[in-house]
């Protein structure tokens, strides 16, 4: 209710961005205190946020609950490609929780980046759930669709055929990714290059 049925991230983007906090925020355990802090509302206001989004996604929170009671009662839990958290009795319930989303995309990731190279890709790097191609203007347009197909590719593998949607933003020399000044990291590589040079 707190935007239409047809906004998306270009129509509503702050609304989106701070509905995002509060998605990761359940994701990753964030209390109301934490959540109130991130989103500057009051913790009544955060506190209904949370609740709101156990009531909205309540398949979600069944699903979550029932990875969090599978890896106490066994031991672990693994990713689609078998990569395991080991639980032991001081792992934290959100930790437990967390682990499927995030080992599963990482499993994603780093099957496209095996597809991409493979099919050919020139592949410079990944930035959390992003990766960075390069490729001459005239063969660019050819080396994103390998890519957006990679990784469509390998979420398919990875969640069982449902395949997820892949953004792409292009950046031409010499242009910049928008915003790579104001980042901290981009000011210290550029200025450890400097004093090398």
């Amino acid at each position: 209710g707190y935007a239409p049925s047809h906004a998306t991230k270009k129509t509503h983007p702050g609304l989106r961005d701070r509905f995002k906090i509060v998605s990761l925020a359940t994701l990753y355990g964030m209390g109301v205190t934490t959540l109130a802090q991130r989103l500057d509302v009051t913790p009544a206001v955060a506190r209904h946020l949370l609740e709101q989004h156990r009531d909205t996604h309540r398949r979600f929170w069944r699903w979550s609950q029932a990875a969090l009671d599978y890896a106490e009662l066994s031991g672990g839990i693994s990713s689609v490609f078998g990569w395991t958290l080991h639980v032991a009795e001081k792992t934290k319930a959100t930790t437990i929780r967390n682990f499927p989303v995030q080992a599963n995309g990482a499993e994603m990731l780093r099957l496209a980046c095996i597809l991409a190279h493979d099919r050919g890709v020139a592949l410079c790097g990944v930035v959390h759930d992003a990766v960075l191609i390069e490729a001459p203007v005239r063969e660019l347009e050819d080396a994103i669709a390998t890519m957006v197909a990679c990784m469509k590719e390998a979420s398919a593998i990875v969640l069982g055929g449902f395949e997820l949607r892949v953004d792409v933003e292009t950046v031409l020399a010499p242009e910049r990714w928008p915003g790579a000044e104001e980042h901290r990291v981009w000011r210290l590589v550029t200025e450890a290059l400097g004093t090398a040079a």
